[in-house]
């Protein structure tokens, strides 16, 4: 689970873990009747985890895209999550043709960083950070004109830095969040996929997604 990427996981003021991704690993172990084990993950290291044994699952805010479904398994969707760009209202910035010549904020290896890869004109420059919190720290420092990232985050990010006066300049890509397994997990996969779709048909994912991200849930793909 991440540690950094509220709301879907962070630590709160009581030093324990918090967030949508938290909530989900719990429901899990309790319907699997296992103890969870939270091992605190980063974007480039989640997989790696997986496939080294290191973690059973990933609850990571992990989307699902050719090249890590060639490498890991995943279950059926069970979070919304969007990625945009953001910035001050001062720059004008209307869609991927307005990232010219600006500096954009961006945490390696993550769909975010791929979906902004994909856009932006040759002459901008994408600054590519280890971490989530370096990537947030680079746009409140102004080291960077815009920043890349899911809505939910730059919600965080706004609400604590009203200064800035960023605002939502328009989205990459919706890119549903997934648990990641090891290859050839099938029973395991089977299971978590049933504890999903029965959290999703008793209304426990539109009542996670509302908690952590203001709204429902909504269709998720399998």
């Amino acid at each position: 689970m991440p540690t950094d990427f509220p709301p879907y996981g962070f630590v709160g003021p009581d030093l324990q873990p918090r967030g949508l991704d938290i909530d989900m690993a719990n429901l899990i172990g309790e319907k699997l009747g296992a103890r969870v084990t939270l091992v605190p993950v980063t974007t480039t290291n989640r997989i790696p985890y997986l496939q080294t044994g290191r973690v059973d699952l990933v609850i990571s805010t992990l989307g699902r895209n050719p090249e890590r479904a060639a490498v890991i398994d995943f279950t059926a969707a069970y979070s919304p999550f969007f990625i945009g760009v953001f910035g001050p209202a001062s720059i004008s910035v209307r869609g991927p043709e307005d990232l010219a010549g600006r500096t954009i904020a961006v945490t390696r290896g993550s769909m975010d960083d791929t979906s902004l890869t994909e856009v932006a004109p040759t002459t901008a420059t994408i600054r590519r950070f280890e971490d989530n919190s370096a990537t947030v720290t680079a746009f409140v420092s102004r080291q960077t004109d815009l920043l890349a990232t899911g809505v939910s985050v730059a919600a965080t990010v706004m609400q604590r830095n009203p200064a800035l006066g960023a605002e939502y300049k328009f989205l990459l890509r919706e890119s549903p969040n997934f648990i990641g397994l090891p290859k050839g997990e099938t029973a395991l996969r089977d299971r978590v996929n049933e504890i999903i779709a029965e959290a999703k048909a008793n209304g426990t994912i539109d009542r996670l997604a509302q908690r952590w991200l203001g709204r429902p849930a909504g269709e998720l793909p399998l």
